[in-house]
């Protein structure tokens, strides 16, 4: 497995337990609805509830958000190497090697670190369609893309 396989692997374990994790918010949350019995206290009952629904919206927003990411790392081939820098590039820069895929954070693999960065993220809009050699400017820092995979 290469490099790029081994980053959108880490990146799907990543979507992955985010969504078992909305899911498990989401079926406790549905229980906790449907168990609640209308007691006499009427208006705390009527606010748990509100509450709980309100949990669940939100379970249900980051669960899109986990179903768009699996959807852009659906589009990524790891044996397509960009001259310009793209989804699924692998970027070395002086100040570190980012992955263009989602917003997973450091992934560390045989002692080095990745950083899995989104394309609409800030520094994602500012590498997107660089090319290597190109010098930017991102947080007041002078970086530079040194290589492109």
């Amino acid at each position: 497995m290469n490099l790029k396989e081994q980053l959108l692997e880490s990146c799907k374990m990543f979507v992955n337990n985010r969504l078992q994790t909305i899911q498990e918010i989401l079926a406790s949350n549905q229980k906790a609805l449907t168990s609640e019995v209308k007691s006499s206290a009427g208006d705390k009952h009527e606010t748990g509830r509100a509450m709980l629904q309100l949990e669940m919206e939100k379970a249900s927003q980051q669960l899109h958000a986990v179903r768009e990411m699996n959807a852009t790392l659906l589009k990524i081939n790891t044996n397509y190497t960009p001259h310009l820098a793209c989804l699924g590039s692998l970027i070395y820069t002086n100040l570190g090697i980012y992955f263009l895929s989602i917003s997973a954070g450091k992934i560390t693999i045989n002692g080095t670190t990745f950083f899995a960065i989104s394309i609409a993220s800030p520094i994602g809009k500012v590498i997107l369609g660089k090319k290597e050699n190109t010098p930017f400017l991102f947080n007041g820092k002078q970086i530079v893309i040194t290589k492109i995979e």
